[in-house]
């Protein structure tokens, strides 16, 4: 199944409402920037930009494509690790094509393609403010709760949205490890498409 697929067959209508409540102030950001004829940016930001930032960067893009929207997608954290290699492996087994673009030490740059006439994000750990990072400002989405709770200001952020997700890492190392990866990315996944879903087009 690819990406596409994965998409269409997510049921949003199973959101929970307290879920749709804390979604709700990125929908009517990406809207005031569409009916202001500005191209959305969506700076997803966890601690180390590790796992659930970097989901949420390909799932928005990802949706923003399937509806046909202009937007940009970035992720970032405060501190440099790596896009964890179950995040990575989890990425391609929903369909996107991963390439290594440059191996980079203990912090590989990958090429996440989804099809040919989009173009790929350039996907690895960085600060939330990384030269990569270029467009500003940006929205700020909150994707887990220590970046949340102790990085109370972000340098070109015009807002900041928390939208926290548990962190699959607990289960690394361990027989539910691809389930509970697979279970957190499918839980962005389909909070994405209802994010997007809900945009009205000009």
């Amino acid at each position: 199944m690819n990406w596409k697929e994965i998409i269409s067959n997510l049921d949003i209508n199973t959101i929970a409402p307290e879920r749709k409540e804390i979604l709700q102030p990125v929908i009517d950001y990406i809207q005031n920037k569409v009916n202001e004829g500005v191209v959305p940016v969506l700076n997803y930001v966890c601690t180390h930009n590790s796992r659930r930032s970097q989901l949420s960067q390909v799932w928005g893009y990802a949706s923003a494509v399937y509806y046909g929207l202009d937007m940009v997608s970035y992720s970032g954290g405060v501190e440099v690790t790596a896009f964890n290699e179950r995040a990575v492996r989890e990425v391609q087994n929903c369909g996107f094509e991963v390439k290594v673009k440059n191996q980079n030490g203990d912090n590989p740059i990958y090429s996440v393609f989804l099809d040919e006439a989009v173009t790929p994000l350039e996907m690895f750990s960085k600060i939330f403010d990384d030269k990569a990072n270029s467009v500003r400002p940006f929205a700020a989405v909150m994707t887990c709760d220590h970046a949340d709770e102790n990085c109370p200001f972000i340098p070109d952020a015009e807002t900041r949205l928390a939208v926290r997700y548990e962190d699959p890492k607990a289960f690394d190392d361990t027989d539910k490890e691809a389930e509970m990866y697979h279970a957190r990315s499918m839980q962005i996944a389909q909070e994405m498409k209802y994010v997007f879903a809900s945009i009205q087009k000009n």
